[in-house]
């Protein structure tokens, strides 16, 4: 039975409190799947799906019941008995007990038992689907934070090499302008133009910050704890499309979506028992005691065992048992439905994330070359510039190219990372 779901995510491993510690991907993964509300709860789902899952529930085991009573009572009698004989007592004490022990065992009813023991199976297999799917979702949801901030991260680490430039430029027509070779105007623009990096600067380590804080809350931790992320976004290159569309079918929505159906025609099994007989099986022990002070009868006993059977055949029921019969026949159709339009549009999307996987994938090549190519140009108008072969626009033209370049470059290696992860997930491999 195809049954390769993401419970392995949750074989978690323990993650001591953050204090300056720096964060992997696999420890962000796990803590979260250990820590989330929504995870345990399906998992608590799944426990009572699995105790759920008992032949005795589907009601497949015999019942034993013991039962057991004594009464005493007290009564007046006034009793004529067939030779003339009178009887009449005041405060007769009567005393009656009885003792059994019952089994009743389902021999026969249609096949319900077996259906719905078999649904009982499915229904568990559905909950441990929907655990992974959550699962799935959570570790792609930190994933994607979590390379969030590697891409911030980056945003800024450009912008201090930028600032660095800046200093540099603002060194260099300080010292010009000592030996009376720039005026105040590129002075005062070179220190507007460091002033302004540095707030941009401050204002992205606040992205970064609140990124941070995003991630920790999908983690269920608290939001100001001190953490450090250092990685770079890695992407695969080797996805093929054709993989992907084969191994849809390992989905855990799309493995819920068909054991729903097994689950609904289970359900209709169950229904059309109904209008079967059904045999029951009985079988104890009995003792019965009966004590009068006066009467007819002073005292009788009787004990024993016993087996019996019973049939209970429907004949008529106002043809309710035929319209549940077709009504969970067209819930087993609404499932099929279900089912299908869940598959054509997992295709769908698994079509389009691969479309943006190989696109970007073909843009950062490019990119790649664009980014060096505008290193090389920072330092080569830097250089003309301390030769005073180039202009301080010159140098804010060559530093705008370079930090563009740098964007362009970890947004796309982002966005290529995205629909990897989205990939990953539609056929429940994901990495981390």
């Amino acid at each position: 039975m195809k049954k390769k779901v993401f419970l392995h995510l949750l074989v978690l491993l323990p993650f001591a409190c953050f204090a300056q510690q720096r964060l992997t991907l696999s420890d962000a993964v796990s803590t979260a799947l250990k820590n989330n509300l929504g995870i345990q709860l399906a998992k608590n789902n799944v426990a009572i799906a699995t105790v759920n899952n008992d032949y005795g529930i589907a009601g497949g085991l015999p019942f034993v019941a013991f039962n057991a009573s004594d009464n005493e009572q007290t009564s007046n009698l006034n009793q004529t008995l067939n030779g003339g004989v009178k009887i009449q007592r005041n405060g007769n004490i009567n005393n009656a007990a009885s003792v059994g022990l019952t089994a009743n065992v389902l021999v026969y009813n249609g096949g319900r038992i077996v259906a719905e023991k078999k649904r009982l199976e499915n229904v568990q297999t559905i909950s441990e689907y929907q655990l992974s799917s959550k699962g799935l979702i959570l570790a792609s949801n930190v994933i994607l934070k979590y390379y969030d901030i590697v891409r911030q991260q980056s945003y800024a680490k450009t912008l201090e090499k930028s600032i660095e430039v800046s200093r540099q430029k603002l060194s260099i027509i300080q010292t010009q302008k000592e030996i009376g070779l720039a005026n105040n105007a590129d002075l005062f623009q070179a220190q507007l133009d460091l002033n302004a990096q540095l707030q941009t600067l401050s204002a992205q380590q606040l992205v970064i910050d609140q990124g941070k804080t995003d991630l920790l809350t999908l983690l269920t931790l608290k939001g100001d704890s001190a953490i450090t992320i250092n990685d770079t976004i890695l992407v695969n290159k080797h996805i093929r499309l054709d993989s992907i569309l084969n191994n849809l079918q390992m989905n855990p929505d799309i493995s819920v979506a068909e054991k729903q159906i097994q689950v609904n025609a289970l359900l209709e099994r169950e229904t059309l028992a109904q209008r079967y007989p059904s045999v029951l099986a009985a079988t104890g022990y009995n003792y019965n005691r009966t004590q009068n002070s006066a009467g007819n009868i002073i005292f009788n006993q009787n004990y024993g065992p016993y087996i019996g059977l019973s049939l209970s055949l429907p004949i008529y029921n106002g043809s309710i048992f035929k319209k549940q019969s077709q009504i969970a026949g067209m819930n087993t159709s609404n499932s099929k439905l279900l089912r299908d339009t869940l598959v054509l549009a997992y295709n769908a999307l698994a079509i389009k994330s691969w479309q943006a996987y190989k696109s970007n994938l073909e843009q950062l090549e490019t990119q790649q070359k664009n980014y060096e190519l505008s290193l090389q140009l920072l330092d080569l108008v830097m250089q003309r510039f301390q030769l005073r072969q180039a202009t301080i626009i010159d140098v804010k033209l060559a530093q705008q190219s370079y930090e563009n370049a740098a964007y362009q470059l970890v947004n796309l290696s982002y966005a290529a990372k995205s629909a990897e992860v989205q990939l990953q997930r539609l056929i429940n491999r994901l990495r981390f």
